[in-house]
């Protein structure tokens, strides 16, 4: 019984020791904030790191408003590759004071090092509205649309940057960097086919062979489609449309003629795109198929960029006899490190006009008034060089059948592109 009191009463004072020592290790900054904060920055700048975040932190306790303080922690933890730690840090400060630029910079070059192009897009965005069109913001965009892959919208956005500032001389280095990495052209070739759940129908076949050219007001694609549908062949021709009208607004403007019964004898769209705050983006457009009848669809969107993510929903209306048809869709992209490498999954209802897998009745004549549903994958990814990108998509049916209401086919597409770029 002595013997495990005694242990009792060690294991009591081995606790209280403890507490003690922790007690006398937690430190109150006394002092003044301005030569200790000095003091922090000679260590930092002369590879004493650890120390120098230990006495910054130290200072915030006391002084949590001293921004300056939480702005070059913030920095220290970008310098060491703690781009998460920075991230929070630096928000602190631009929700406490938006009209400090250098964070902004700082924070946007954090982004741009944790190689999240996409939340550097974000951060530009903002800081943009407390500093409109300047340079360096400008600039640090124009490079976060170039790491995402987007090469062509860097260049558009640095050559502005030169219309308002022609003497910048950063600008122009920037822009000439640029236009030597450039690749104006690509061409791109891909392929799918149906499979039916049982053989309910022969395998169809679809492929693409398009040609794309860059601008400076935007791009062109010109498109040569073909499908083997039903033991015919059938082709049809496409020209696509992506024209920059203003900053935050372009457009989308399609045409497509085919003397085959199995596509539209003519197809055209249109659409704009609008930016919005709190990065989302809408859309409304309209498209037209040509069949025996022309049918009218009107269509609309709504994406939003989070980070390295992008949401996009779409509906699509068509009026018609017996009555109006209704489909929608909503996508999911994870990108990785840019806008050519990322994940898809996708969820949808209706017969979308946009798919070229439009079902004809005995009489030939296109239906879109059948329940269906889909779900889809795709992977893209592309080379190291950014030359040369790869796509693989699975995507799976439910379709009502048009000659047998309330049945359904079950099948699923597996599709591979492949992109090359060019100058």
């Amino acid at each position: 019984m002595i013997k495990k009191q005694l242990t009792s009463i060690t294991i009591l004072i081995v606790i209280l020791l403890f507490t003690n020592q922790l007690c006398s290790q937690e430190k109150i900054f006394k002092g003044n904030p301005d030569t200790a904060f000095k003091t922090a920055r000679d260590l930092a700048f002369n590879g004493k790191r650890k120390q120098a975040q230990d006495s910054l932190k130290l200072i915030l306790t006391k002084y949590p408003a001293y921004l300056d303080i939480r702005s070059f922690l913030a920095s220290t933890y970008s310098w060491d590759g703690n781009y998460n730690l920075a991230r929070i840090a630096f928000s602190k400060v631009l929700n406490t004071d938006p009209k400090r630029k250098t964070d902004w910079i700082a924070a946007v070059n954090n982004e741009l090092w944790a190689e999240k192009p996409f939340k550097a897009s974000e951060l530009i965005r903002k800081g943009l509205i407390h500093f409109e069109n300047d340079p360096d913001l400008l600039q640090l965009k124009a490079k976060s649309e170039f790491n995402a892959g987007n090469k062509e919208e860097a260049f558009v956005t640095i050559s502005g940057v030169l219309k308002l500032y022609p003497e910048n001389k950063k600008a122009k280095e920037y822009k000439n960097s640029i236009n030597n990495l450039l690749s104006f052209n690509s061409i791109g070739i891909s392929y799918a086919i149906d499979v039916y759940n049982k053989n309910e129908r022969d395998a169809m076949h679809y492929s693409t062979l398009q040609y794309t050219r860059q601008t400076k007001y935007g791009s062109i694609t010109g498109k040569l489609n073909y499908s083997n549908r039903f033991t015919t062949n059938n082709y049809q021709y496409e020209l696509d449309l992506y024209p920059r009208i203003t900053n935050g607004l372009y457009g989308y403007v399609s045409g497509g003629i085919s003397n085959s019964s199995l596509y539209p004898s003519l197809r055209y769209g249109a659409e704009l795109y609008k930016s919005l705050p709190k990065s989302f983006e809408a859309s409304l457009g309209i498209r037209g198929l040509k069949y025996t009848t022309t049918t009218i669809i009107y269509t609309g969107s709504i994406g939003w960029y989070t980070g390295n993510s992008y949401w996009v929903l779409r509906s699509y209306v068509t009026p018609g006899d017996p009555g109006t048809s209704k489909s929608g869709a909503l996508q999911y992209r994870k990108y990785r490190s840019d806008a050519e490498n990322y994940f898809s999954i996708g969820f949808g209802f209706g017969v979308s006009p946009e798919v070229e897998r439009f079902v004809a009745n005995v009489d030939q004549q296109t239906i879109f008034q059948l329940a269906s549903q889909k779900i889809n994958f795709g992977y893209f990814f592309s080379t190291k060089n950014k030359k040369n990108a790869w796509g693989f998509t699975t995507d799976l049916y439910r379709e009502e059948k048009p000659f047998s209401k309330g049945d359904f086919f079950l099948y699923a597409a597996f599709g591979v592109s492949y992109n090359v770029k060019f100058k």
